[in-house]
């Protein structure tokens, strides 16, 4: 047996080539804006990995470990609980961004994984210039990957507000309701909600915005707009967005787009050691099936034809100009039809001719088209 476990993906050649782009351009992205990087462990202590959240749904999807010492271990579902500890004695404000695997034992999809790779950018000692500050930076990630979006915004303070005026006690439960609306159909949520005699909170979130400005905390979603307009950022007020971890304490919000139901990165401001923090996700695996980014690469393969030394020498030449080079020997024949099965477009053909004559011969893969061209042209060529 041979095959993935369900949930699970394998990606080589240009999808592989594809992902390491896109976390390149995220990673490149998150340290212009002085965000440092972090490393945590896969596996931690269950009793950690809940963190008091042991309702929300994506704790309780968490994969469960034993190891030998019969410890109740578990697999990370997220990175936003380990910054608990890796806030720990840090300069405020502390920005961290972290790029790797999580998982969750969950129903899949066509867009939804049980391992998936998230993309996280976090401020711990944050204002809401702050949550601003993070909009921009994915808006910016999501510009450079081509992908159209629109971003939603929220306040848990505000949704508290409207729940503690309409008389519903059990509001975890009703919130964890209310951020299925768009995953099902509302006559579902709105039955659901009558457990808590809470299905007209429904219609107050089709009211328009003008009708929140009665609710204290609304204040919090105007200066959130404020300092977006200071990054020319166009952000929609939705009052029914709650994002279902439940330690979201301020603004919560999501980035959408038409191409897929599902969201594209989610996140919010939140509470952990006293300290007011606020972060966002980004998924990989998501983001993969929505880019539309250029993997035109310079690429190089030199055939050597019984000139071992002077390919190894020309190698290292190209690869001082930051092209990717290998070599091959023996038989054009079979180095062409490499070169076809990886897509390297160009391809350089070193034998006792070119080297007496010293020039090489290159050939475009894609055209078909060669030339005979001194080491000094050949940079030009590539």
């Amino acid at each position: 047996m041979t095959e993935t476990v369900k949930g699970f993906k394998d990606y080589s050649g240009e999808d592989a080539v594809k992902r390491t782009e896109i976390k390149k351009i995220i990673e490149e992205t998150f340290q212009l804006y002085n965000f440092q990087p972090a490393e945590t462990p896969i596996i931690e202590y269950e009793e950690f990995v809940k963190s008091g959240n042991t309702n929300d749904e994506a704790v309780s999807d968490v994969f469960k470990l034993e190891d030998r010492g019969k410890r109740k271990l578990a697999l990370r579902y997220e990175f936003t609980f380990q910054l608990k500890r890796l806030m720990q004695n840090k300069k405020l404000p502390y920005k961290r961004y972290q790029i790797g695997e999580v998982f969750r034992d969950e129903p899949t999809s066509s867009n939804r994984f049980r391992q998936f790779t998230q993309c996280d950018v976090d401020i711990v000692g944050s204002s809401i210039k702050d949550e601003a500050e993070i909009l921009k930076i994915i808006s910016e990630i999501l510009d450079k990957l081509k992908i159209k979006f629109v971003i939603n915004i929220n306040n848990r303070k505000l949704l508290n507000e409207i729940l503690e005026e309409q008389g519903i006690k059990e509001k975890l439960a009703v919130i964890k309701e209310i951020d299925k609306l768009d995953k099902k159909p509302e006559s579902d949520v709105k039955q659901e909600l009558k457990k808590y005699k809470a299905e007209k909170i429904i219609e107050i979130f089709k009211k328009p915005e003008a009708y929140f400005k009665k609710y204290k905390s609304f204040s919090g979603i105007e200066e959130l707009e404020k300092c977006c307009r200071i990054y020319n950022l166009k952000v929609n007020f939705q009052p029914s967005l709650s994002r279902g971890l439940s330690y979201y304490n301020r603004s919560v919000f999501e980035f959408k787009t038409k191409e897929i139901k599902e969201t594209i990165a989610g996140g919010g401001s939140y509470i952990f050691n006293n300290t007011q923090s606020t972060g966002i996700a980004l998924g990989l695996d998501r983001l993969f099936s929505l880019a539309k980014i250029s993997l035109d690469k310079k690429q190089v393969l030199i055939i050597s034809l019984n000139q071992d030394k002077k390919a190894v020498s020309l190698s290292e030449k190209i690869r001082k100009s930051n092209i990717p080079c290998s070599i091959t020997y023996g038989k054009p024949g079979k180095a062409l039809d490499y070169a076809n099965s990886y897509n390297i477009p160009y391809v350089i053909f070193l034998g006792e001719e070119e080297v007496k004559k010293k020039k090489v011969k290159i050939r475009n893969m894609k055209t078909g088209k060669e030339k005979l061209v001194s080491e000094k042209e050949l940079e030009k060529e590539l």
